[in-house]
């Protein structure tokens, strides 16, 4: 399984350089299907992993491959591949729908002026994908952590001549970057501690009572406890950036900007997916304050994203903050202690989702087909309001929408149901038995289920509206509608498949080994056994009674809030009972609120980014009118004057006494050559003529 797992992280890797070094040799060879090829490798090799560890059954599978990296004595940085049931299963998950993703973009991007380019950065996306997926430590997470966030910029600003598409791929690496600060920061701190990164060793030392012994020594007495509460927020701050949870969400809509496939890639299986995954590893050691704390932050995400959902008419941009606050489910769930219900979702959500936008890719493709025929460049292919009637002219996109949309509702029979009622029975047993963590403390546990259950009812709502306005009713623009098409069969086969996957017996199937009596899922993916002792301060198996007793009630109350938000939306929109427009002049503020995405961009612009900006122009023009204008340019003059006055007390004092000497000895020297001629008669002259002087001046 090691080798397995070491072809599977390269495999990518090899597309990336066949692609950026190689492809154009192959460009009438149809090249790309080198990539795609490499992917169904991957995906093939993916499902063999599978298939051993099914044959096991055994929840506490696991394997490690480490090599010492750096070695200082008192520190160690190994760099290896962990591999137990989690790992196995998320490589499933990336090699599918990476693999789809490669397919449908060849028929999705045929023509782009940059085809091999786009094949190759999204090589090394999944190659970064699936590093984090393998990583046996927080470093070697961070490395491909880093990776992932340098091939999203270059996908997201795939159509870099486009204004919007360059800022949203800067804005989404330099949001990622706040994240990734915390991160680096709570890493630092562990390995401080510990003197390790590797997740194995932290679960050990800290269980072994290391963590308790070093961490007062080591950081001034702080309480330990707080420490490693610290220490894991600030790790689960790289998870807020690359996870787009609340406050640094904003990134993820803004990058629908790239390719519509890039978008099912990053929604669905990477990127996003990285940051679920990351708290599901640090997992064990987070302190019952840790994940309070992170229960509400997903909890807050979820039903803030949904209600912005709500408003959008940009069909990827109801898509994409639905992803937000699907990621807030999860997040939500491993906060409470619903693990496998945190990663369950994931892996549920990573189908329905990787099928909605390729789907929603699926429409693009048919407006912008309908469009060209008009010489049409003005409408927009991605506004609903510009939709309707499409399920005629669609019947493939439209029924893997209608499944799709059917399993991220929550509807039963489909595997959003099974996930999401169980995160949701989390929720439930959290408020009602768990009294660690600052929630419980301040009495605020109610408030999960509350964000669950309203994101639960708005998600079906949303999502009903998105069908209702896209395929239903009359279309808005009928010389477009003419001309709409479904889209080809490359493109249709990813649709069909993960909508198939999207169904609830997938996840129901018996162990090839069963060893209980749930479905092959619940049976190799349970709460690791160390969580009970150096994570949750809280009971866990006393938190899982509370869910099995909670599954019920909060089955049954899921279902009537999502009845209600089916309801409302075939109301509103396929019924047309109630107007949409007057619904939006009587909520008014709270309407343009949602509309306006709660105006949390223009708070960032006008908050921070101006302000900073102003600040910095304030320090500029302090740096140039002050610092360099009166300290370093006036020392300059001042020194420019100093040296001009000690220039001419030089040439007047010094120059002159030492030229006035030289005049002085050249006049004795002119003077006296006269007498220094070196004619000895002139001497003999000289001598008779003082002589007699002196005889004159004698006599007299």
């Amino acid at each position: 399984m090691i080798k397995l797992a070491l072809f599977i992280l390269f495999l990518p890797l090899f597309s990336f350089v066949f692609q950026i070094f190689s492809f154009r040799r192959f460009e009438e060879k149809k090249g790309e299907w080198v990539s795609v090829g490499i992917q169904f490798i991957t995906l093939i090799l993916s499902l063999v992993m599978l298939g051993m560890m099914l044959s096991k059954s055994d929840p506490n599978f696991s394997l490690e491959l480490h090599q010492s990296w750096l070695d200082l004595g008192i520190f160690k940085i190994d760099l290896g591949v962990y591999i137990d049931n989690i790992t196995v299963i998320m490589l499933v998950v990336v090699a599918l729908i990476s693999s789809l993703v490669h397919l449908y973009s060849t028929a999705y991007m045929a023509g782009d002026v940059r085809f091999s380019r786009y094949f190759g950065f999204l090589g090394i996306f999944t190659f970064s994908m699936n590093g984090i997926v393998l990583a046996n430590s927080l470093f070697m997470i961070y490395i491909f952590w880093e990776l992932v966030g340098l091939s999203s910029y270059l996908l997201i600003g795939h159509w870099w001549e486009k204004e919007s598409a360059a800022n949203a791929s800067k804005k989404a690496f330099i949001t990622n970057r706040i994240g990734d600060i915390g991160m680096f920061t709570g890493m630092l701190i562990i390995a401080t501690v510990l003197g390790t990164f590797n997740f194995q060793l932290i679960g050990e030392r800290i269980h072994d009572g290391m963590w308790a012994a070093n961490a007062g020594m080591l950081f001034g007495g702080i309480d330990p406890h707080k420490l490693l509460t610290v220490a894991g927020v600030l790790v689960f701050m790289g998870a807020v950036g690359k996870s787009a949870q609340f406050p640094l969400h904003v990134w993820l809509p803004d990058a629908m900007e790239g390719p519509t496939p890039v978008s099912a890639l990053i929604h669905a299986a990477t990127m996003v997916a990285a940051g679920v995954y990351l708290v599901v590893r640090i997992f064990p050691f987070l302190t019952a304050d840790a994940m309070a704390t992170i229960a509400f932050i997903g909890g807050l995400t979820a039903i803030y994203a949904a209600t912005i959902a709500i408003t959008q008419n940009d069909i990827k941009k109801v898509l994409a903050y639905s992803t937000v606050s699907q990621l807030g489910y999860m997040i939500m769930a491993l906060g409470t202690g619903a693990y496998v219900a945190g990663f369950f979702h994931l892996v549920t959500h990573a189908m329905f989702k990787g099928a909605l936008f390729l789907a929603s890719g699926s429409v693009i493709h048919a407006m912008h087909h309908g469009l060209h025929h008009l010489n049409d460049h003005e409408t927009d292919p991605q506004d609903m309001r510009n939709m309707g009637g499409l399920r005629t002219k669609m019947p493939i996109t439209f029924g893997v929408f209608m499944v799709t949309t059917a399993a991220i509702s929550g509807i039963p029979l489909f595997s959003g149901f099974l996930s999401k009622d169980a995160i949701l029975a989390g929720t439930w047993a959290y408020a009602a038995n768990v009294h660690d963590g600052w929630l419980a403390h301040f009495h605020l546990a109610w408030i999960l289920p509350v964000f669950g259950f309203g994101a639960a009812a708005i998600t079906a709502f949303y999502m009903f509206r998105l069908i209702f306005m896209t395929f239903y009713g009359e279309a808005k623009q009928p010389q477009i509608f003419r001309h709409i098409k479904e889209s080809p069969k490359v493109m249709t086969i990813p649709l069909i498949v993960l909508a198939i996957l999207s169904l609830f017996f997938v996840f129901t199937l018996p162990s090839v080994n069963p060893i209980s009596d749930h479905g092959w899922f619940t049976t190799v993916v349970q709460s690791p056994e160390s969580a009970v002792t150096t994570g949750p301060a809280f009971d866990l198996e006393h938190f899982e009674h509370g869910m099995h007793e909670a599954h019920v009630p909060a089955m049954v109350t899921s279902l009537l809030v999502a009845g209600l938000g089916i309801l409302l939306s075939v109301l509103v929109y396929l019924l047309n009972k109630i107007s949409a427009e007057k619904l939006a002049t009587k909520l008014g503020a709270l309407y343009r609120g949602s509309y306006n995405k709660w105006y949390m961009d223009e708070f960032y612009i006008n908050g921070i980014i101006r302000p900073f900006l102003k600040g910095c122009n304030a320090l500029g023009r302090f740096d140039l009118d002050f610092y360099d204008h009166y300290l370093i340019n006036g020392w300059g003059r001042n020194t420019k004057r100093t040296s001009k006055g000690v220039g001419m007390a030089d040439d007047l004092i010094v120059d002159g006494a030492v030229n006035f000497a030289g005049i002085i000895f050249q006049w004795l020297g002119w003077t006296l050559k006269f007498v220094q001629t070196g004619k000895i008669q002139n001497y003999l002259i000289f001598v008779l003529i003082g002589a007699a002087l002196l005889y004159v001046v004698n006599v007299f």
